[in-house]
């Protein structure tokens, strides 16, 4: 398996161009790998079936239909929390195609904490936007997943997080830029709270808003990193695709 693995990770860094920039960090002690697509230029997307229907759920799963379209994935992330069948909790996008309405009202869990938000790529930007502003403007998205909750919101931090909440967790989660130019993903090392978390996105990452993707089944391929972290079948994979050799 390990060998499997790196042999894959070798094949994808040999033809692969600096698409994506990826670097680790460290802040206020926690680790953290970290992610930055510019959408102006880059082929970004969203992946959860094939186009048989079948879940792909695996990073692996995803580079090999490319590479039946003669393409390449730079880089890939769990993207918005699912059920037990992989599918969406909340509203999902594919290729302009909406599979899952928004939801827009409170509920359990981390998904319901509002205010939560969606992660809209659209041709040359990419934009993480509040659920009700998201629902009210309508934005012609080829790609979105809704997740929540909301990191950061218009500069300010969710209002739940507790600097000293006890709550630690691995996390990852995505922020862009006031214009869409920048859509930053992070992974942290080691367990962290959301307030330490947001505080990436707001202090280190610039990011003035910002989405909670997942927990603990966080995952990062990045070859750059010589990163495909294993474990079991996701729901929503955001990558970005770029020509194969």
């Amino acid at each position: 398996m390990i060998r499997t693995v790196a042999a894959f990770l070798a094949f994808v860094v040999a033809g692969s161009a600096a698409a994506v920039d990826c670097r680790d960090l460290t802040h206020q002690g926690n680790l953290y790998s970290v992610c930055e697509v510019d959408p102006r230029t880059e082929d970004l997307r969203l992946f959860l079936n094939d186009g048989e229907g079948r879940l792909l759920g695996q990073f692996s799963a995803v580079a090999s239909a490319l590479q039946t379209e003669g393409k390449r994935l730079a880089f890939a992330m769990n993207a918005g929390m699912y059920h037990v069948d992989r599918s969406p909790v909340g509203h999902y996008v594919e290729n302009g195609i909406e599979q899952k309405r928004v939801i827009p009202n409170a509920g359990p869990g981390n998904f319901g904490l509002l205010p939560n938000g969606v992660f809209c790529i659209r041709p040359q930007r990419a934009d993480v936007i509040e659920t009700l502003a998201y629902q009210a403007n309508q934005p012609d998205c080829t790609h979105a997943t809704q997740s929540g909750p909301m990191l950061v919101i218009d500069g300010a931090l969710h209002p739940r997080f507790l600097p000293d909440s006890t709550s630690r967790y691995l996390r990852n989660g995505v922020g862009t830029s006031a214009d869409g130019t920048r859509a930053v993903f992070a992974i942290s090392g080691n367990s962290v709270t959301f307030h330490e978390f947001a505080g990436l996105f707001r202090d280190v990452l610039k990011t003035p808003n910002a989405l909670y993707f997942d927990g603990n089944i966080s995952r990062l391929f990045a070859p750059q990193l010589g990163r495909s972290d294993p474990g079991f079948s996701m729901g929503p994979i955001v990558g970005v695709v770029e020509a194969g050799s």
